[in-house]
């Protein structure tokens, strides 16, 4: 597999997560992709933020790329403030795809970059180790969200058209629960609900 080659299958797993992540917040409510839905806090709208960092810092900043953004202090990329819309995160979002796209383009995989916020002795990171870093943080909070939405209101899947569940019929998942929570009662007796 050429290089080129083995970006675009980077890439279009990237794009996979990016756009799966989007699809999370279509069709809630302004409180529902703020409001954290975790104890830690963890919330939809957030995770978006965040990986905006992500991508703008670990694919351009760390290999001296511009890309225009005004990012707030990283230690607040994991929420939307009062004073930003969702349409603000989404637009800086998809901003941000085109220069970590442009630096998936120009960037051989072994260019060597330093990370401005890691500690010096090992900073220095080649564009291969952190497109997959990226990648593998954009999957991940993906997932986030997955279960997040599937809280919420019960939407689950990787795309809009692929639940990778199996069925969409209601009763049979509902059956599907039931089963689950039998085999883990089994399992530990002592879970069982007083009564």
């Amino acid at each position: 597999m050429s290089e080129t080659e083995q970006k675009a299958d980077l890439r279009r797993y990237l794009q996979e997560a990016r756009d799966s992540l989007l699809w999370k917040l279509e069709g809630l409510s302004d409180y529902d992709v703020r409001r954290p839905l975790t104890p830690t806090g963890t919330n939809l709208l957030g995770l978006v933020k965040h990986l905006t960092y992500v991508e703008l810092g670990y694919l351009c900043a760390t290999f001296g790329r511009e890309h225009g953004e005004t990012l707030d202090d990283p230690e607040q990329d994991m929420f939307a403030a009062a004073d930003e819309t969702r349409e603000q995160i989404v637009d800086r979002y998809r901003r941000a795809w085109v220069h970590a796209d442009a630096a998936i383009e120009e960037l051989a995989l072994d260019t060597v970059g330093s990370v401005p916020w890691w500690p010096k002795e090992r900073a220095e990171v080649t564009f291969h180790h952190v497109l997959v870093r990226v990648l593998a943080d954009a999957q991940h909070h993906a997932g986030h969200a997955d279960i997040l939405r599937e809280g919420l209101d019960g939407a689950v899947g990787w795309r809009r058209d692929n639940d990778a569940l199996g069925t969409t019929d209601l009763d049979e998942r509902a059956a599907y629960h039931a089963r689950l929570e039998e085999i883990a009662r089994r399992a530990d007796p002592s879970s069982a609900p007083p009564g």
